[in-house]
């Protein structure tokens, strides 16, 4: 099965744009702060770090997802979705055979969602990986939990008959 979020791309940069244009409104009406402190220097870096967070909030939950579980083994893939053709900085891979996973867990924070893999690495150690899922939609969620969980009924069918 593959799932990929790769729709959210053009939601991101909308919001990224709808960003700009706010705080070059709002730098245009500047004025209208002042009622907020009578130092304008203040009201500027109030504004400016306001933006910066929401800048920064943004940048930090828009990851592109990309699930992959043909085969033997299972790929997944997080990478930034702005910049990430020519500069992979945000780049995060893990290749695990099926057999190996253990377990799983969504986590749902206020703004952030989160996969965690449980695995077994090569010497068999008992390892796990977090990814961001946060844009991933909820239906193509559910189809990522149908696939693991069908994957760890398996290995534990196949522990029982090896024991």
């Amino acid at each position: 099965m593959r799932i990929n979020n790769s729709k959210v791309k053009n939601t991101i940069v909308s919001v990224y744009f709808i960003l700009i244009v706010l705080a070059i409104v709002f730098a245009t009406i500047f004025k209208a702060f002042s009622d907020l402190t009578s130092n304008p220097s203040l009201t500027f870096i109030i504004i400016t770090s306001g933006f910066g967070l929401l800048f920064l909030l943004v940048h930090f939950i828009s990851k592109y997802f990309e699930y992959d579980s043909d085969g033997v083994k299972v790929v997944v893939k997080n990478s930034g979705l702005l910049l990430s053709d020519s500069f992979n900085y945000r780049e995060k891979v893990l290749e695990f055979e099926k057999i190996d996973l253990y377990a799983y867990k969504f986590n749902n924070y206020l703004v952030y969602r989160t996969l965690t893999f449980y695995f077994k690495d090569s010497r068999n150690k008992r390892k796990g990986e977090t990814f961001n899922v946060t844009l991933v939609p909820g239906k193509k969620r559910r189809y990522i939990r149908q696939s693991l969980s069908k994957m760890i009924k398996t290995n534990k069918n196949s522990q029982k008959i090896n024991e």
